[in-house]
C-alpha cells in the first residue's frame, strides 16, 4: 500500500494508490468480491473532530448512492454513501465507542461498512487516486 500526501487548500491529505474513490469523499477497497467502505483523509480533516457514528445494520440492502452511515463531528454531520450496490455484511462497531478513529485512521482502523458487492462492475465508475487528486485540486481552485 503506498499513501501519499498532496496539499489541498492549505490542507496536507494522504491518498492511498490503492484505493478507488467517490466524488462525495469515500474511499473503497475491493476485498475477495465485497468493498471496505470508509471516508477520505480529505473528508475527516473537513469534518474536524469526528464524535459520533450512526451505523447501519448488519443485513440492509443498499443501492450505490445510498446513505449507508453518518458522521458527526463537532462541526456538523454528514452523509456516508454506498460506492456499490449489495448487502452491509459488517460494520465497524469499535466506531461506536471510538468514532475518532476515523480521524486517527481513516484508511484502516476507522472504515465504515463491509459491503457484499452485487455489482462489482459499479466500481469503474469510481475515480483512481490521481483522479480523486485532480478533483480535490480543482474543487481547491474555486476556494
Amino acid at each position: 500500500m503506498a499513501r501519499y500526501t498532496v496539499e489541498v487548500r492549505g490542507l496536507k491529505i494522504e491518498v492511498d494508490d490503492e484505493l478507488l474513490y467517490t466524488k462525495t469523499d469515500e474511499w473503497a477497497r475491493r476485498e475477495n468480491g465485497k468493498v471496505r467502505v470508509g471516508v477520505t483523509d480529505y473528508a475527516q480533516k473537513m469534518l474536524k473532530d469526528i464524535v459520533g457514528v450512526e451505523l447501519p445494520e448488519v443485513g440492509d440492502e443498499v443501492k450505490k448512492g445510498d446513505v449507508v452511515a453518518t458522521l458527526e463531528s463537532i462541526k456538523t454531520t454528514a452523509d456516508v454513501y454506498a460506492p456499490v450496490s449489495g448487502k452491509i455484511v459488517e460494520v465497524n462497531e469499535r466506531l461506536l465507542e471510538e468514532p475518532e478513529l476515523v480521524n486517527k485512521d481513516p484508511y484502516g482502523d476507522g472504515w465504515i461498512v463491509l459491503i457484499e458487492a452485487s455489482d462489482e462492475s459499479e466500481l469503474q465508475d469510481l475515480l483512481d487516486h490521481k483522479a480523486y487528486v485532480d478533483k480535490l485540486l480543482k474543487e481547491g481552485e474555486g476556494h
